[in-house]
């Protein structure tokens, strides 16, 4: 098997505060807090150390706080490879409200990346050992632009990689281009991308199977507590997770995608590949904050997933 990469080009440290109840115009005080490495493709990597499968993430990092976000990375047994950069990791900040169960999100923009910096990351993924499968998410750092989305999928293609994109609006444009292996839009992002409304089902499989025209082997559209629609040439799956009280969304989708790719690691069928999906993301929504899923709710979710088979073609 080969090695699993992830890259993040805008990490995050992702501070959880935890308060009873948010009051106007007091001093609030705080009950609890928690620091995370966070980021899209951050979250990917340490949800498949869950599954132990060893991986190696990358990205941009700078600053006492992409200090520490290396270091939380490390101790939770995850191998990283970050370009150093001369600005300031970003802090994301999210307030949980215990009386209400509300939670308030805040996302920083992050430092800018300088060329040569981003020089410097392009030459490690032109230098990844025996890649099996790369795994790209989150939002672009201040001065990149999205063609470096485009430019990491051909190079994963050359080496023989297979990739997973998940992005938005220009950047999620951009890289389509180079044909991932697979996307993880939602219903929101993939009807920005072709342009209409999806509001049944009908209409999701029709846009998801341009998609497959235009060469994306793979569309995963998320649907929340609905699940996940897997859109392929050969088949299309609906896999549902049963009902949960639902704490947190943030990191679910991220934990879908690692639950998918855990799946193609083991070289899964789709049907299981997709359940793995939809039990990992949906176990992340029992979690406050920030955190991530957990074995034993996966284990437990997984038994309860619902797989339909919308066509299928041997």
């Amino acid at each position: 098997m080969g090695m699993i990469y992830t890259i993040t080009l805008n990490p995050a440290l992702d501070r959880t505060i935890m308060i009873d109840r948010i009051r106007e115009d007091v001093s609030n005080r705080i009950s609890e807090e928690h620091s995370y490495a966070g980021g899209k493709s951050i979250d990917v990597s340490k949800v498949l150390k869950v599954f132990d499968i060893d991986n190696i993430a990358l990205g941009f990092v700078g600053g006492f706080a992409g200090r520490e976000l290396e270091g939380r990375l490390l101790n939770e047994g995850i191998q990283s490879n970050f370009v150093r950069v001369s600005g300031e990791t970003r802090t994301n900040i999210v307030i949980h409200e215990k009386e209400t169960g509300k939670q308030l999100a805040f996302s920083a923009s992050g430092p800018e990346v300088k060329p040569h910096e981003l020089t410097q990351l392009i030459e490690m993924v032109e230098n990844f050992k025996s890649p099996e499968i790369i795994a790209i998410g989150g939002s672009l750092p201040l001065g990149v632009s999205p063609e470096i989305y485009r430019k990491i999928i051909t190079i994963g293609h050359r080496l023989g990689a297979r990739v997973a994109l998940d992005v938005d609006g220009a950047a999620l444009e951009v890289g389509l281009q180079a044909q991932p292996n697979i996307i993880k839009p939602n219903i929101h992002e993939l009807s920005e991308l072709v342009g209409r409304d999806l509001n049944n089902r009908g209409l999701v499989l029709e846009a998801a199977r341009e998609l497959n025209s235009k060469g994306i082997e793979i569309v995963l559209v998320s649907m929340s507590a609905k699940g996940i629609l897997l859109v392929s040439k050969k088949c299309e799956y609906l896999a549902v997770p049963p009902e949960v009280e639902v704490k947190n969304t943030i990191g679910a989708g991220d934990s879908a995608v690692a639950g998918f790719i855990f799946g193609w690691a083991r070289h899964s069928d789709l049907k299981r590949s997709l359940m793995y999906a939809v039990a990992a993301g949906t176990a992340t929504t029992l979690r406050p904050g920030t955190a991530l899923c957990e074995m034993r709710d996966f284990d437990t979710i997984l038994q309860h997933v619902r797989l339909e088979v919308i066509s299928e073609t041997k």
